[in-house]
């Protein structure tokens, strides 16, 4: 049973970082918000953006293949916080509740690999 639900964690997982990686290295419009919230301004947020998808994609590569420790941990930061800007940027709260699996999804995964060890 474990097994399955590690597979279903990591493509979760996996689908989540692959679709924002792609949606940031085509520089999505709509983020540059964001990243204006922690003080980059929307000329450095657009060259940003492709580097932040490229780093997504490696993430949803790697936990798909191989489910590392540290690409978890900054897996759930990245998504906690990136969740956490919506509100702090003017969002409604429910944009952050909406992006709960976001990062619930590889702690569970962290949390099951701990319990296998």
């Amino acid at each position: 049973m474990s097994k399955k639900v590690e597979w279903i964690l990591r493509i979760g997982v996996f689908g989540t970082f692959l679709g924002h990686g792609i949606f940031a290295v085509y520089g999505n419009p709509g983020w540059t918000v964001y990243l204006n919230t922690v003080g980059i301004p929307d000329e450095w947020a657009v060259r940003l953006m492709p580097v932040i998808g490229i780093i997504d994609i490696l993430i949803a590569i790697t936990i798909l293949v191989k489910p590392l420790k540290p690409v978890l941990l900054y897996a759930i930061t990245w998504a906690f916080l990136t969740a956490l800007i919506r509100p702090l940027s003017g969002d409604s709260i429910w944009m952050f509740v909406e992006r709960s699996a976001n990062w619930a999804a590889p702690l569970a995964l962290l949390l099951l690999f701990k319990k296998k060890a």
